[in-house]
């Protein structure tokens, strides 16, 4: 129940918050999949907003894409109309960022002016936006790397940008679910505080470490299942990489650990769901691990079908689309199993 009346206005803010910020992580990973992401290399907060209208400004966009190494070492004859293609991914992309920005900074001036924002979650409010702002300086950090002597960009910044989209979206649903259900203490059974949000996190280290293959191109090696070409283990690496610093930059051993790891997270859920499916007194988390169990299933099914097609555009986006439903459903049920049913 909404405690007052007034907070439902903050709640619907935040859903739509949580909806832009997963349409922004949607378009994102197509504009990567597309490799659009330097479509656009420079970087105008306010100029930015308008796209070229005519043919002068289409042409100097263009020639401003010639001067970097991805034109002239990857696409030296691409064309103005396929410019214009990747051109659009970045532009909209940029542009849901600021649309998320200005939505967010003004209902919560108003928010705050009115003294509507519960005290419970107002720190946590004014911490999404920082996050937001820096998430806009890491995304064009990210872009830079890509704009003097590499052909793409920084797998590292380009999870860590990813990597603060997922943060970002935790806190906003967290937030969300906090007004809706305040946490109060009760004495109703509870899971171990941290089951759920061990799930949570290995949810997002998983997503981490899919943008650093994606990042590589690492899909598009080893495109079968469940052996990795002949073997379990890849075989142009040995097990001590696994200790050496430089397996982030091995798209072999960065695909092995992925692939793993999401094994791994299968077992966190079946530990969770042994825990809960053996003791009534867990009933009210039932709901919740079925829909964790559909999502992580097709998640799993998604990842395989993505290795095996080498990140067929459509697979991989739907695989992405896939982590926000796990994260968020990871999510509320840690949170549901923190407050009072």
């Amino acid at each position: 129940m909404i405690e007052e009346n007034k907070n439902k206005y903050v709640t619907y803010w935040l859903l739509l918050i949580t909806f832009l910020v997963c349409l922004m992580i949607l378009v994102g990973g197509l504009t990567r999949l597309t490799d659009s992401g330097l479509s656009i290399t420079k970087w105008d907060l306010f100029a930015g907003i308008f796209p070229p209208i005519n043919l002068k400004e289409w042409n100097y966009a263009f020639s401003l894409y010639k001067q970097i190494p991805e034109y002239t070492l990857v696409n030296p004859t691409m064309t103005l109309n396929e410019f214009k293609i990747i051109y659009w991914w970045e532009y909209i992309h940029r542009l849901l960022g600021r649309v998320v920005g200005i939505l967010y900074l003004l209902p919560m001036i108003y928010f705050s002016y009115k003294k509507t924002l519960p005290k419970k979650v107002s720190l946590s409010i004014y911490l999404i936006f920082c996050l937001i702002c820096i998430q806009g300086f890491v995304g064009w950090y990210m872009v830079k790397s890509g704009l003097s002597d590499r052909t793409d960009v920084s797998h590292y910044r380009l999870s860590t940008h990813l990597t603060m989209a997922f943060v970002i979206l935790i806190l906003l649903v967290w937030n969300y679910l906090k007004i809706l259900y305040p946490l109060n203490i009760s004495k109703e059974k509870k899971l171990p505080f941290y089951l759920p949000v061990f799930l949570v996190f290995f949810i997002l280290v998983q997503i981490s470490l899919g943008a650093l293959v994606s990042g590589l191109d690492g899909a598009q090696i080893y495109q079968t299942w469940p052996l990795m070409g002949e073997n379990y283990f890849p075989n142009d690496s040995r097990l001590t990489d696994l200790l050496n610093i430089q397996l982030f930059d091995s798209p072999s051993i960065l695909q092995f650990i992925h692939r793993n790891l999401a094994y791994f997270i299968f077992f966190i859920f079946l530990t969770i769901s042994f825990l809960i499916l053996k003791n009534k007194s867990y009933d009210y988390l039932k709901r919740n691990l079925l829909l964790i169990f559909i999502a992580l299933f097709l998640q799993i099914f998604l990842g395989i079908l993505t290795i095996l097609s080498g990140a067929q555009i459509f697979l991989a986006s739907m695989h992405q689309i896939g982590s926000i439903f796990l994260i968020i459903l990871s999510t509320m049920l840690a949170y549901k199993n923190s407050a009072k049913s």
